[in-house]
């Protein structure tokens, strides 16, 4: 499955996190003249990520812990 933005997002929690400055130009270039903000990308993308990630059996038990 692709990876597609999907409109803003309401509930949140602030979290501080570093953004090489060449990332952020990507992104900020990705969604210009999109109806998606630079946090709701950040979001969508690592949900994106943690939904299409391979994780190895020992990762699994370790979870479950």
């Amino acid at each position: 499955m692709a990876f597609q933005l999907k409109a803003n997002r309401k509930e949140t929690e602030n979290k501080t996190i570093r953004f090489p400055i060449p990332l952020i130009e990507k992104i900020e270039d990705t969604i210009k003249g999109q109806d998606v903000t630079f946090s709701s990308f950040v979001i969508q993308a690592c949900e994106y990520a943690l939904n299409n990630m391979t994780v190895s059996e020992d990762n699994r038990a370790e979870n479950k812990k």
